[in-house]
């Protein structure tokens, strides 16, 4: 069972992305959404991070006009990779720079996970059409990532911790500290 402060801070965390991407949604594929889940999964457990990106896309996917399954299996599987390669492949770095070059291969795996949904959905088999299509969006995901993280990832990372500093501790139930 998670704490009621940490789904609070679940609930907060849902919220900051999904702002953030309807205030920036003028700009195609430009947003912090990445910074922002690589920012929370760095201090979430993997469960509250799954609680977290569950929430955001099926809000995100709602307020956009509908529950599309092709839509939400793509997004949810696309942003669980984060949380994925945060408690693997990453060894929960630390390091800006390895962060930032994770985001910019993001913004390129993002795109491609959303090809076999895309190719079912509308029943156009072709791939190379769709992938010369999508590169340049793909290339701007990437290079917005790559610089939102390598600058806003660790002051966001200090406030956390300065405001907040049990937050990246992991949380013990209340009967086991007696």
């Amino acid at each position: 069972m998670i704490p009621l402060k940490r789904l609070i801070l679940i609930s907060m965390a849902v919220t900051i992305i999904f702002v953030q991407e309807q205030l920036l949604m003028f700009i195609p594929n430009v947003q912090l959404t990445t910074v922002l889940i690589i920012l929370f999964v760095s201090v979430f457990t993997f469960k509250e991070s799954f609680i977290m990106i569950l929430v955001y896309v099926l809000l995100d996917n709602l307020f956009l006009g509908g529950l599309n399954p092709f839509t939400i299996g793509a997004m949810l599987t696309a942003w669980m990779l984060i949380p994925i390669a945060w408690h693997t492949v990453l060894g929960k770095t630390r390091n800006i720079q390895v962060l930032a070059f994770f985001g910019f291969i993001f913004g390129f795996i993002y795109g491609f996970v959303f090809i076999p949904f895309t190719m079912i959905q509308t029943e156009v088999f072709e791939l190379w059409p769709y992938m010369l299509a999508d590169l340049p969006f793909q290339g701007i995901m990437a290079t917005t990532n790559f610089l939102t993280v390598l600058w806003l990832y660790e002051p966001l990372y200090n406030v956390f911790e300065k405001e907040m500093p049990s937050l990246g501790k992991k949380q013990t139930p209340a009967h086991k500290n007696l």
